[in-house]
């Protein structure tokens, strides 16, 4: 009788288990570029095409990255999908479809303005982005960035975000969230080294152009916060993560299951729980198209 129970009590403790399995839901982030894109900059059809389908069924996905709202949809423009968005390395989190403002995090403007000021003191002119009149603006001072950083402008003729100012003080209006800076490491290594442990810093080489870049956010602002955030938004219990460079090792460090793209940093890949294909071989849409389906 004794033995009989015991099983009973195992079998109805399972039961419990799987039950509370399957009630579970999974938050999966993918790092965009050199994970969810090409090398050509693009999601493919078949990215695309699988992610659009696992959504409409319920899957609960998001990207993270650098880029922009603007940016990063030029370059996922067949991801049409409903799902929040995580940019600007974590300082955001805005609605797919309709850009809706659903998590944000801002320098203090003091902090903001000595950093600025620092920066110029040491011949660095960053482009500087914050909401203006509540309106999301990039600002530099267009007579002194750099050569790299003009090219970078260059590239966004037309956004509406572009604001060309004359002067330090027009550069740090509004409310400041980002910092990016484009040129020779020799000007970014003292400033990296004086704030990497105040702000959150991102100092790399750009995987497309080759070209140095500081980026600099607010201490609390990173991806693996913004997931955090996302995954109480979501009300999601597990978090998978994919990424391909350093600045996803945060990421990775908090989720429950995190993998590295085959083309990834050797450090990202040293903290992943597993490697998959390339970018360029749609890792990330087949692990999902694989795994999403079994849950």
């Amino acid at each position: 009788m004794n033995l009989t129970f015991i099983v009973l009590l195992t079998v109805s403790f399972i039961d419990v288990i799987l039950l509370w399995g399957d009630d579970m839901k999974t938050l999966y982030v993918s790092d965009l570029d050199g994970t969810l894109l090409r090398t050509d900059q693009k999601t493919s059809e078949f990215t695309n095409k699988t992610i659009n389908s696992l959504v409409n069924k319920g899957m609960m996905f998001s990207y993270a990255t650098a880029r922009s709202f603007n940016t990063s949809h030029k370059v996922t423009q067949g991801l049409t999908a409903e799902f929040p968005l995580i940019i600007y390395n974590g300082t955001m989190i805005r609605d797919n479809a309709t850009g809706k403002l659903l998590h944000k995090c801002f320098f203090e403007k003091d902090s903001a303005v000595k950093l600025a000021q620092d920066m110029v003191k040491n011949d660095v002119y960053p482009i500087i982005y914050s909401f203006v009149d509540g309106e999301e603006k990039f600002s530099y001072i267009e007579a002194m960035i750099s050569k790299a950083e003009h090219e970078f402008v260059l590239t966004r003729s037309g956004d509406p975000r572009d604001r060309p100012v004359k002067s330090f003080e027009e550069m740090t209006e509004g409310e400041i969230f980002y910092f990016t800076c484009i040129d020779e490491p020799q000007k970014h290594e003292e400033l990296y080294d004086k704030y990497k442990d105040k702000f959150h810093c991102f100092y790399q080489s750009d995987i497309y152009s080759g070209e140095q870049w500081l980026e600099i956010i607010p201490k609390d602002a990173s991806k693996a916060n913004a997931v955090r955030k996302l995954a109480q938004i979501t009300d999601c219990d597990r978090i998978v993560v994919f990424g391909d460079g350093v600045n996803d090792i945060d990421m990775f460090e908090i989720a429950d299951e995190a993998y590295a793209v085959k083309n990834a940093d050797q450090q990202l890949k040293a903290v992943a729980c597993g490697v998959i294909a390339s970018n360029n071989d749609d890792a990330v849409a087949k692990f999902l198209l694989e795994h999403f389906d079994r849950e």
